[in-house]
């Protein structure tokens, strides 16, 4: 196996142990070096995949310290993917920072006024997909994917889309959760999007691209409890 292979094995095992463990927020994870023992690979595995850890919010180094746990991710992502496949879903934020942001900004730049109302529309579907109880993943993604043709650049749309896969799973997953909590969460979301939507209709590019960011940031800050 490669080392991203046995780095994605340790990312996983150790979000395991955080959930059998009943690991609350605050808690020391084992060593690193009792960790390397536990799954059988080198320190510098259990390093790479605590690094990814605290990347994707779930845990956090404290000089001198060791670890410890920022978040825990919420149980009903299990009804959407397994964990082995937690490390590479959430993995694809980080691209999505950097390519979503950059086609809301372009978007806000280059829009024609037909692009603007097909995203405007988009934001119309999504605002009735996620204030009724039915699925809202569909309109959700096609939001993103208007957004990103807007920049008049296909290579954003192809890039977007060959991130499908785990991107369906995140958006899923994140309406359900955010559903199962109090009805501002939902809102909140929906507030998210539309503040996006405003940026690249008054056509701030910089205001755009920060709240495609920041939208970004709670969608995966809302995959924890």
């Amino acid at each position: 196996m490669n080392q991203l292979r046995l780095s994605d094995q340790a990312y996983a095992g150790i979000v395991e142990i955080i959930k059998s463990e009943d690991l609350e927020v605050g808690a020391r994870l084992p060593s690193e070096a009792r960790l390397a023992e536990t799954f059988g690979v080198s320190r510098a595995i259990v390093r790479e995949a605590l690094v990814r850890l605290a990347s994707d919010g779930i845990t956090e180094a404290r000089r001198g310290a060791g670890s410890f746990v920022k978040s825990r991710p919420s149980e009903r992502l299990a009804a959407f993917m397994p964990m082995s496949e937690l490390p590479t879903t959430l993995g694809s934020y980080e691209v999505r920072f950097v390519l979503e942001a950059e086609a809301a900004r372009l978007a806000a730049t280059r829009r024609t006024a037909q692009e603007m109302a097909h995203v405007e529309e988009g934001m119309a579907l999504l605002r009735e997909a996620l204030l009724s109880s039915e699925p809202a993943h569909a309109e959700d993604m096609e939001l993103h994917r208007r957004i990103a043709a807007a920049t008049g650049n296909p290579a954003f749309l192809q890039a977007f889309d060959a991130l499908w896969p785990d991107v369906e799973k995140i958006m899923r997953a994140g309406v359900d959760i955010s559903r199962s909590r109090p009805p501002e969460v939902v809102e909140t979301m929906l507030r998210e999007h539309e503040v996006i939507v405003a940026a690249i209709r008054a056509q701030d590019p910089d205001g755009a691209a920060l709240a495609m960011r920041w939208h970004l940031w709670e969608g995966r800050r809302r995959l924890m409890p």
